[in-house]
């Protein structure tokens, strides 16, 4: 920072100019288009391997994969529609759609594409555009300006701002690799636990899920009836996106006469999704540990059992009742598995105590794994807001005073 300050004092001692996008485009300095109609019957006409970029900021932009290019050089995208957000897209070769924006620098000794998709991007921070407003071409020549210092300051913004970018990236893929090795971790653990190689040393019961519990249908809980507070209850949506492995408390409630017309689940039962758009997610359980019965809606079941609840409940994580809930699922786009069907399914059961035991183990290796999700995004959010401080504060440059 000081050697850049340093350089900026010397070389621009009254300032550095500031022009707009359309002044550097009247200049010849750069270009804006936007690209082509390209819809995903094109892509599967045409297949190939040149990428294409539309509008989401989802996977880096990447729209799909197309059997012809049209441009193979260095290049700045955005989003026309929503965001408006700015990609930098090095040497090679790709197309966009017709809602995504492109820039070219056309005089690479007076401007730099790196340090002006730098500018973009943080500015970009600041600008609002929905689908009313559109970052087009035309709007965005007049809203960005364009802090102009010599090439070599630039460049030296470059690489002060590129080790940041790399620095940023390493951190991030350090930690998600940590989390992935948890993860793997825990399966790891899950899967040889419940295993019959693993349990036959403890004397097992092999036999099927209804013969060591009951299934019972959900009924009578809308979505629509949900409150914020009442008698507790489940709806089979929630399932899927507000539990985990277990709970003693509901996330939602409901009025105290359709809690007595429902179906209940009580202190131990498993609470199952039999619904869900995958097979993969279809039958996710959660273990009820409310002190009161809890409401259970439909498109879910609850399980009443005589198994240890946390060693169910990771017994319905497992990929041995994966395997056969795939064979036994039913639907096209929805997933549904019927009580008849999932009671068939083969358990393995060891004696109580090593039940508990292996559901006590499990819980912890889970709290590991879940701790460190919470704290990866905490983490990588706390950088990405150190980086854009440096990004801002370095590219915050002393404009040029008017004569």
């Amino acid at each position: 920072m000081s050697k850049l300050n340093h350089l900026i004092k010397e070389m621009c001692p009254e300032g550095i100019q500031v022009l707009k996008l359309a002044e550097m485009e009247d200049q010849g300095l750069v270009k804006l288009g936007r690209g082509d109609v390209i819809s995903k019957t094109d892509l599967r006409n045409l297949p190939g391997e040149f990428p294409v970029y539309s509008s989401s900021a989802v996977s880096n932009g990447l729209f799909g994969n197309y059997g012809k290019f049209m441009f193979d050089d260095e290049r700045i995208t955005w989003s026309i529609d929503g965001g408006g957000r700015f990609f930098y897209r090095a040497k090679h070769k790709f197309s966009v759609t017709n809602v995504c924006g492109w820039l070219k620098v056309l005089n690479a000794d007076l401007v730099n594409t790196r340090y002006l998709y730098y500018v973009l991007i943080n500015t970009w921070g600041e600008r609002t555009y929905n689908y009313t407003v559109k970052a087009h071409p035309s709007v965005i020549r007049d809203d960005y300006f364009i802090p102009l210092p010599p090439l070599k300051i630039q460049l030296a913004i470059v690489t002060i701002l590129d080790k940041f970018t790399d620095l940023e990236a390493d951190l991030e893929a350090e930690l998600e690799a940590e989390l992935e090795a948890r993860k793997q971790q825990f399966e790891f653990h899950r899967e040889n636990l419940l295993s019959k190689s693993y349990l036959e040393q403890f004397g097992i019961e092999v036999t099927t899920l209804d013969k060591v519990g009951s299934f019972v249908r959900g009924k009578g809980i809308q979505k629509s009836d949900l409150l914020h507070e009442g008698m507790p209850a489940i709806h089979y949506g929630e399932i899927h996106t507000q539990y985990g492995t277990s709970t003693s408390t509901s996330k939602s409630y409901v009025l105290e006469t359709l809690w007595h017309r429902s179906n209940r689940a009580v202190k131990g039962d498993l609470i199952i999704a039999t619904t869900s758009e995958s097979v993969e997610d279809v039958c996710k359980a959660t273990a009820w540990f409310g002190e009161s019965e809890v409401a259970v809606s439909g498109d879910a079941m609850f399980y009443h059992h005589s198994l240890d609840p946390l060693f169910a409940t990771y017994f319905f994580q497992s990929h041995h009742f994966g395997q056969h809930k795939k064979r036994i699922a039913n639907g096209t786009k929805v997933k549904r598995i019927s009580s008849a069907k999932m009671g068939s399914i083969e358990i393995y059961v060891p004696p109580m105590a090593e039940q508990v035991r292996i559901g006590l183990v499990l819980n912890q290796l889970e709290s590991l794994y879940k701790d460190m999700t919470i704290g990866l995004p905490e983490e990588i959010y706390a950088r990405r807001q150190q980086y854009e401080y440096y990004r801002k504060k370095i590219l915050t440059l002393k404009e040029l005073e008017a004569v």
